[in-house]
Order: structure tokens, then C-alpha cells, then sequence
């Protein structure tokens, strides 16, 4: 079974209504590993201050809030596509595809 793991990597933030730092992008990785197999994806997320409710200080900030952010703006669906693209990319490993050989054509060819 595959571990999907969840890792913030930077946060853009703006200010809005005199509060400042909003995070309005947050890129982030997400990597799965099954025993010995490791893919991952990176992407962006994009987030609308109009939306905001409550203000969290920046520093008060954890990965796990953000992520929470992340998979809630792509939805169950959004999460489930990050999971299977990541799920390709270990099953190719571990049944990689059979590649075409470019065999040189036979001496007659054109004969």
C-alpha cells in the first residue's frame, strides 16, 4: 500500500484589510513511497483572500493547516488524481513498459 506524504515547500502571502501575510499560493510536494518505490509530484496551489474567514498569523502556520488548505481547495477528487498520477508513476517502476528498439532496417531492404 502506498504512504502519500504532504510537504509545503514555500508560501507567497499579500496584504489584505491591513492584516498581513495571507498566503495566496503555497507550493508543495506530495511523494509516495510503496516499500521500495518512490514517486512524487510538485504543483501550486491558489488561494482566494475573498474566501478567507479566519486570519491565521503567518507564524502560527503548520504544514499540516496548509495542507489541510491544499486538499481542501482540490477536493476529494483533486487529492484522489494527485494519488493515481503518483500511483502510475510507482507501478512504471515496478512494471516498467516494454520500449520499441530501433533495429537498423535489413541489408535489402530497398532491393
Amino acid at each position: 500500500m502506498t504512504k502519500y506524504t504532504w510537504v509545503v515547500t514555500t508560501l507567497l502571502t499579500q496584504t489584505v484589510q491591513d492584516e498581513q501575510n495571507y498566503v495566496v499560493i503555497a507550493y508543495y510536494d506530495v511523494t509516495g513511497t510503496d516499500g521500495t518505490y518512490t514517486a512524487s509530484l510538485t504543483n501550486i496551489a491558489t488561494f482566494s483572500t475573498a474566501s478567507v474567514s479566519t486570519f491565521i498569523p503567518y507564524e502560527d502556520l503548520t504544514n499540516e493547516i496548509v495542507t489541510n488548505w491544499i486538499q481542501n481547495l482540490l477536493g476529494p477528487d483533486g487529492v484522489e488524481n494527485i494519488y493515481a498520477c503518483i500511483q502510475g508513476q510507482i507501478d512504471s517502476q515496478i512494471n516498467p513498459p516494454v520500449t520499441p528498439e530501433n533495429t537498423p532496417l535489413p541489408p535489402n531492404f530497398y532491393n
